[in-house]
Parts: C-alpha cells; structure tokens; sequence
C-alpha cells in the first residue's frame, strides 16, 4: 500500500514552505482576533489561582463552540480532578493541561488518507449533504493526487443538478482530468459504473465520484447511494474503498446527526470538515472525533485549492488555543 503522500524528504520540503501559510490562514479562520477558547481568561483568576469559575467559563465556551456536551464534560471532568489535586496552579499549567486533553481526543482519528494501488482503481465515493462542499472537495482531492502522480478519473453522479456536473467538469478541465457524466436526470448508479469502467481502461490509480447531496433524513435518497455503492461492488467486491462523507462545520451539532445516519447508512470511512473560514468555531472536530471514532482525513478553510490540508490533531488544537499574531 502507497501512502496518499510524498517521500518523507518531500513531504518535509513541502510542510516546510507551504504548511505554516495554511497554518497561519486556519488560526485566523478560527480566531477573529485573540483565541476565543482562552481570551480573558485571567481576568477569572483572583490572586492567580485555578477555580470554579474559570472552569465553568471554559465548559461554556465549549459547548457553546458546538463541542457539544458529552465532549465538554468529558475535558471539564479531567480538568476539575486535577484542579482537586492541586496539579494546575496558574493559568499556564491549565492551559497545557486542556491543550492536553483536546490533542489526545483528536490525535486518533488523525489518519491520512491512504491510496491503495493494488487496487484498479482505487475507488472514492463522496457523499453528504446539500451545500456541505462535496464537489470542491473533489476538485482539491483531484489536484492533490495529481501532484502525488495519481492518474485520476471523476463521475459525476450528481445527476440531478446540471450545475453540479457542469461544476465537476470545470475542475476536470483544470485539472486536465476526464470527467464521466450523463444527461441530467440519469441513474447516478449508471453513471458511476460507467466511471469505474472507464478509470480501469484508462489505467487510472483513482476514481472519484461525486453524488447528489441529500438530507440525510429523506430515506429514498439513502436508499439510491446503497444502490451505487452496489453497483460499484459489481465491478470490484472490494470496493468503495473509500467512503468519504463532507461535513459543513458551520452546522453545528447537526453535523454530529448528519455523520451518524450516513455511517449507519452506508459504512463511512473518513470525514472532511469544510467551511470552517465561516461562523464555525471548530468546537464540532472533537464532538465528531469523540462520539463517531471515524478518521478526519481533511479539513477546509476556504475555495482555494491552498486552503484544503490534511487534518493534523496538534497543529489544529495550537490553532485554537494561540492568539492570532499581529
């Protein structure tokens, strides 16, 4: 199995000139200013010392962030034992101490996606809902497996907007990779067999299809992604080998029941976070982290093909936890 990334070295070359730029870019998506998670906190901590009132300012900010509240008292209970055990005596220890915490909640489902080439092709299945950024996200995944040298094939299986194949082919034609489609209203099964078909002629290391959004709620509409990834199997027992689900991080907690119904419906394999340049404050990565176990492979903060990285646990927790720098 190939990793779904560089050589070390490049990997490294590549962290080193362009991963601060987006690092930079992610903690002043998520913080307008000072960190939202910590800012004034001092201001709680008569004669410097860690009590209720600080701790329970921080179990608001969180829940309030959509951390949710299983995840929040699960990070407020740690820190109220060692505040009992006198191991926080200022503000430094216990920001450490919640840093701490929120890595090691995220830190598991920190998985890179991973290309498999023994497999022809490998085959991706993007779903969620309306609006969650499913066709941009293929587009970045595209350019991305372009530049690791994976020769790449996209379906677009969203036959029910004509905008939503017209969309997927502007990013083909940029990207300079074939884009199966069909007339609007064709069965997205159809067309996505059609895709696999093509991706194995063409000797194409990656197929991703693209597929109609859909509330999670409507069962008929469930009902036609099982038909697809059916279909996919016919052609390949193995496959999808990836079912990646795109999650609007600006919807809160409903995300958490949107990832839920499609888990249940379809095996979800990785999550991409997107849309956390806009009101979200990214408090929904660990309720998902925490409640799901499922790998965050991606997040997004922005259109650009430069604003979509690969999740990393530390970096985004520093990213919430430091201040924006003047």
């Amino acid at each position: 199995m190939f990793g779904f990334k560089k050589s070390t070295a490049d990997q490294n070359a590549t962290a080193e000139q362009a991963r601060p730029g987006f690092l930079a870019r992610l903690r002043t998506k998520l913080n307008r200013g000072s960190s939202w998670l910590t800012k004034g906190l001092i201001d709680l901590l008569p004669g410097g010392k860690i009590g209720d009132e600080v701790l329970d300012e921080l179990e608001m900010r969180l829940i309030s962030a959509d951390v949710g509240v299983e995840t929040t008292e699960r990070i407020l209970s740690g820190l109220r034992k060692k505040v009992a055990r006198s191991e926080l005596a200022d503000l430094d220890a216990l920001l450490a101490a919640l840093r701490a915490s929120l890595i090691e909640i995220l830190q598991p489902f920190a998985r890179p996606l991973h290309i498999d080439t023994s497999k022809h092709p490998f085959v991706m299945l993007v779903i969620g809902v309306n609006g969650a950024g499913k066709t941009t996200t293929i587009g970045k995944l595209a350019r991305r497996m372009l530049d690791q040298k994976f020769k790449v094939v996209l379906a677009a299986g969203d036959t029910f907007r004509a905008a939503a194949v017209e969309q997927l082919q502007v990013w083909g034609e940029r990207n300079g990779v074939p884009v199966i489609a069909q007339a609007t209203g064709a069965d997205p099964a159809a067309v996505v067999f059609d895709a696999c078909q093509s991706a194995q002629a063409r000797g194409a290391h990656v197929m991703i299809a693209d597929t109609a959004g859909r509330l999670h709620t409507q069962s008929n509409l469930m009902d036609e992604l099982k038909k697809v990834k059916r279909v996919i199997g016919r052609i390949d027992p193995t496959a999808p080998h990836e079912v990646l689900l795109v999650l609007d991080a600006s919807q809160g907690q409903n995300a958490l029941q949107q990832a839920r119904l499609f888990h249940q419906a379809m095996g979800v394999t990785g999550l991409v976070i997107t849309k956390l340049d806009g009101t979200a404050k990214g408090g929904i990565v660990f309720s998902l982290a925490d409640q799901l176990k499922l790998p965050i492979r991606f997040i997004g903060i922005g259109e650009g093909v430069e604003d979509f990285d690969v999740f990393d646990a530390e970096n985004f927790v520093d990213a919430l936890l430091k201040p924006v720098e003047a």
